[in-house]
Formats: C-alpha cells, sequence, structure tokens
C-alpha cells in the first residue's frame, strides 16, 4: 500500500482495515474500522479532509478528494462502486454509490440512499434518504425496498469479510513461486 504523509497531514487508518497495496492514501486521510480499500483506488486529502466511516468498501479504481479547506465524508457501511468519484460530497452510512458515477461538491446522499452506474450528481445536490437516483444529471426514479436493504445488507455484510480474508490469503507472485 502506499500510504503518504503531506505537509504535516497523516492519514490515520484505524485497525481491521485493509488497503491494497496498489491503492494511494495521501494527507489527512481518516480511515474507520474494517474498511476495505480495493487495487487502484485514490484516496488524496493533499489540502482538504477526507473521513472513511467504519465498515465501507471502497472498490477498485475509487477516486475520493476534498475542496482545499473542506471536508469529504463517507459515512459507515458504504459501498462506494468500482471507479465512481467523490469529490467534497457528503455519503450518509448505508449508501451505494454505483460504478462509474461522480458524487460533486456539497452534494449529499442519505442515508441508503443508492445512486445509479454512471449517474452525476451534481455540486450542491441533495438525493433524499432511501430514494434511488440515476441519469446525468441524476434525478429521484424510486425508492428502495426492503428486499434491497436486505440483499444489500448481505453484499455490504461481505466486503467486511474482506479485511481479513485479504490480509490472509492474498499472496503475491514472488510469494506463490516461494511456497511453490
Amino acid at each position: 500500500m502506499a500510504v503518504f504523509k503531506f505537509e504535516g497531514r497523516t492519514p490515520v487508518i484505524n485497525e481491521g482495515s485493509y488497503i491494497f497495496p496498489g491503492a494511494t492514501v495521501i494527507g489527512d486521510v481518516h480511515i474507520g474500522r474494517e474498511v476495505w480499500v480495493g487495487p487502484g483506488a485514490v484516496i488524496r486529502a493533499d489540502y482538504g479532509t477526507i473521513e472513511i466511516g467504519d465498515f465501507t468498501a471502497v472498490e477498485d479504481n475509487v477516486v475520493i478528494h476534498a475542496r482545499p479547506g473542506e471536508t469529504t465524508r463517507i459515512g459507515k457501511h458504504v459501498t462506494l462502486g468500482h471507479s465512481c468519484i467523490i469529490h467534497t460530497g457528503r455519503i450518509s452510512d448505508w449508501c451505494v454509490i454505483g460504478m462509474g458515477s461522480i458524487v460533486s461538491d456539497f452534494a449529499e446522499v442519505g442515508e441508503w440512499a443508492a445512486v445509479g452506474e454512471g449517474a452525476v450528481v451534481r455540486s450542491k445536490q441533495i438525493i433524499p434518504p432511501k430514494k434511488i437516483a440515476v441519469g446525468v444529471p441524476a434525478k429521484e426514479v424510486g425508492e428502495v425496498s426492503d428486499s434491497y436493504i436486505s440483499l444489500w445488507t448481505e453484499y455490504k455484510n461481505n466486503y467486511n469479510t474482506f479485511c481479513s480474508r485479504y490480509r490472509k490469503s492474498l499472496k503475491s507472485e514472488d510469494q506463490i513461486d516461494q511456497q511453490e
């Protein structure tokens, strides 16, 4: 993993979290317990602050950044889908942010809301709790159902096991060669 202090801003990564070796964490980043950060993710708080809550999954190639002097907040039990971008946004607990989507400056996504793949949540836009938003720009198209919550709770619990599973079982090519 590439974890960097920058101009006195030092990342704080809580016990039990897993940062993939190919991910990058820079500056004033606060990562909660049992947070899984996948390959290629970039969490860059070089002049802002980033807070990531417990049990969140930051999937492959996610980019998280914050404007100068501002804070990007990501709640607990959040799923940030592959290649999404969060820039000075506020993501509440239990949200699902779809693959390739963008949550822009000062936008807010309410608890258990879902942002569809490729959607763009514009600057200062608010997605209320338990709403589904899709499109460019993102528009509310429905409500999150109890069955969705049940299914995504199961998915999120699977990601929560990744921290210990990756720490225990992930082997590089060099390690594999040494074992044979």
